[in-house]
């Protein structure tokens, strides 16, 4: 009873994301009473596997033991300060961390309160950095079938085509490139051929690309050969532009490798990172960059060319502690070698999909998992079917639109791998 009085008065008052809340009518909302490591519970004693880390965040379970005691211990010193004028010892020892863990050359740390925000942060700090240097960059370069937030400036340099229309008239300059449309070399070089090409007639217009590294998110997972970035890389060098890397979703070990831009061995400008940050506990991003750029906006006040940026809760106290606490997991135990363990075996049980008839392609980056489905418009929402597929037999699937994925907490058993793939392949099957 006590989840259908809580659906009830959540759908009193509550608009949900990414949701058309109409589909409620039939569609179960689902009240969690409470969660522990992959699972989550609902008032009535049903259990979920969470197979998509809620939103990406969660990589070390829910309500870990060693997160849980790190962020008690920082509540009865410190909750929040100001972070203009003030510092504290948890922000201080967080950024230290990542500057240590980020690819070299990255000294800085600017913090900010979720992927979205980071994005803004990174986009005005580089057109901010050319403005400095005497230079008006303006222009934007990002991905097609990219994806970097939905705050104004994130969804500028998106490729979403909904979004895109629908607030186009308040969007700011940017224009795209091509992906690579698989995850060939040959596709990574013929992509970054073609931002080259947009280089030799914009460069002096463009002030930044960004990019998600290897795998774009919400663009169905698709995936990208780690030369496109080393190609990247070497194109912003020559014409002087800014390279963005977006690892809001791809950092803190889900690719194979802390970051994924180390797949290519390199350093981007700004690394924005978010998500899997603080283990999914609370909302913390952060912005890594260069003393080179750093240097562009230290100047005496009356030269006017200091960051304009902050947030009322940056580098919150609590937030750092849960960032610190997960740091310590990936120092403590083999993180990395445990998911290309983990990685092997999810890549062994993804095979048998393509077997199905109604299977496109299968792809597989680190502990990402896609299945891209075939045969079926987008007024057949097949995704929704899959979706309540899973939560009738207690696995929680969010497909993107016709792509079925993967991204568990890093905490997975084999066994709860052939539940959670076994489901979706059970889903996928019926729909042949």
């Amino acid at each position: 009873m006590k989840n259908i009085e809580l659906k009830n008065r959540d759908l009193d008052v509550l608009w949900h994301p990414c949701t058309q809340m109409k589909d409620h009518e039939t569609l179960p909302l689902i009240p969690i009473k409470k969660a522990h490591g992959i699972y989550l519970e609902d008032f009535e004693g049903n259990r979920y596997i969470d197979g998509i880390s809620s939103w990406w965040v969660n990589i070390f379970g829910h309500t870990n033991t060693y997160i849980n005691e790190k962020i008690k211990e920082q509540l009865d010193t410190l909750e929040h300060v100001i972070l203009a004028g003030f510092t504290h010892e948890q922000v201080v020892r967080l950024s230290e961390r990542l500057v240590k863990l980020t690819p070299e050359g990255l000294e800085k740390c600017f913090y900010s309160d979720n992927g979205s925000s980071a994005v803004e942060v990174a986009l005005k700090m580089s057109y901010h950095a050319h403005r400095n240097d005497g230079k008006k960059r303006t222009l934007f370069v990002s991905l097609t079938n990219s994806y970097h937030g939905e705050t104004i400036g994130a969804l500028s340099v998106g490729d979403v085509q909904l979004y895109k229309e629908t607030y186009e008239p308040l969007l700011i300059r940017s224009v795209q490139t091509a992906v690579p449309k698989d995850m060939s070399i040959e596709a990574a070089v013929e992509a970054a051929c073609g931002f080259e090409t947009l280089c030799q007639e914009k460069a002096g217009e463009i002030s930044a690309i960004i990019l998600e590294p290897l795998v774009q998110g919400a663009g169905s997972m698709h995936m990208y050969h780690p030369e496109f970035l080393r190609l990247i890389r070497t194109i912003c060098d020559k014409y002087d532009i800014h390279l963005i890397a977006d690892e809001v979703m791809v950092g803190f070990g889900r690719t194979g490798k802390m970051f994924a831009c180390e797949h290519a061995n390199i350093t981007p400008d700004f690394l924005v990172l978010s998500k899997g940050l603080t283990g999914g506990y609370l909302p913390l991003s952060t912005v890594l960059t260069t003393n080179a750029i750093y240097a562009k906006f230290y100047c005496d006040y009356s030269e006017h060319k200091a960051f304009l940026h902050s947030h009322s809760y940056t580098g919150n106290a609590l937030a750092c502690a849960a960032a610190n606490a997960t740091l310590d997991i990936f120092e403590n135990e083999n993180v990395i070698e445990n998911n290309k363990v983990i990685s092997q075996y999810m890549g062994e049980k993804l095979q048998k999909f393509r077997e199905l008839s109604n299977v496109k392609e299968v792809r597989q980056t680190g502990m990402i998992c896609a299945i891209e489905l075939q045969g079926y418009t987008p007024e057949q929402r097949i995704g929704l079917k899959v979706y309540e597929y899973g939560l009738i037999n207690g696995v929680l699937l969010r497909p993107l639109g016709h792509i079925v994925y993967f991204m568990p907490p890093y905490i997975i058993t084999n066994r709860e791998i052939d539940k959670m793939m076994d489901t979706a392949y059970e889903a996928i099957k019926t729909l042949e």
